[in-house]
């Protein structure tokens, strides 16, 4: 995560890999994201039934599968029947798009030795933020990663158990968030910041925390240059070709 020393290189992530043109969260949406250049993939976890993590962001099979019910209630062999393509596309109803594990996502990327990585943790309970950790531990890649929740109380677990890099949001969005200054605020490297509630203000606010402003999601060459005027260091993107092209032109990537 050294990258964002420098302010000149804003880092791009893509959001659940390549979202606006593959199934997310899908191994296929992970590797077109990496063929056009992201510097970072983001990704949501979840637990199946019988302890097993899996990315999907959703708690529920419901939105991204042929499937229904909570992912918990589901054991891993029973959610890998699911099809998890055609509901973004007729295109993918053949591709035999299946809901990955944590491992198949890091083993297909073992070779990106400086690849990112926004884990959020979706089934917030300590549980999966252990074996989180033990997970990406056992492939060495703890220190490239950044963990995320909406819940401050993970985030708080996260960083006083593991001392780890933890990403929050803006006070509105999350839960159990903890003011005052030595609060939810101080124990973040980052935060999310929706475009939507996104100013000059509060990304300088949180520049003078030592917190790094970090912008969701910018999908066209407007909010490319947007970011780069309010001077955010990360960019999470669902399409992440308009900002990498625009970052590159003006020297703000390498």
């Amino acid at each position: 995560m050294s990258n964002t020393n420098d302010k000149r290189n804003i880092i791009v992530a893509g959001h659940r890999g390549y979202k606006a043109k593959y199934p997310e969260n899908t191994l296929l949406s992970f590797e077109e994201a990496l063929k056009i250049g992201v510097d970072m993939l983001e990704f949501d976890l979840n637990l199946t039934k019988d302890k097993v993590l899996v990315v999907i962001h959703d708690q529920t099979v419901d939105r991204t599968t042929n499937g229904q019910g909570y992912v918990r209630d589901f054991t891993l062999k029973e959610l890998k029947e699911l099809d998890a393509g055609s509901w973004f596309s007729e295109e993918y109803a053949d591709k035999k798009l299946t809901i990955p594990t944590l491992d198949e996502l890091l083993t297909l990327v073992s070779d990106y030795k400086e690849l990112l990585f926004n884990v959020e943790i979706k089934e917030k309970t300590h549980e999966t933020v252990d074996l989180t950790i033990e997970t990406l531990n056992r492939y060495g890649i703890l220190d490239r990663c950044v963990l995320t929740c909406f819940d401050a109380e993970i985030l708080h677990y996260i960083y006083e158990e593991y001392h780890l890099r933890c990403q929050g949001f803006i006070e509105s969005a999350m839960q159990n968030f903890r003011p005052g200054e030595n609060g939810t605020n101080s124990i973040l490297y980052s935060v999310g910041i929706n475009k939507k509630y996104i100013s000059q203000e509060l990304v300088d606010f949180y520049k003078s925390i030592n917190v790094e402003p970090w912008a969701y999601t910018i999908d066209d060459e407007e909010w490319a240059n947007k970011v780069i005027e309010l001077g955010c260091t990360l960019v999470t993107c669902d399409d992440p070709l308009p900002a990498l092209t625009v970052f590159k032109e003006k020297g703000y990537h390498k």
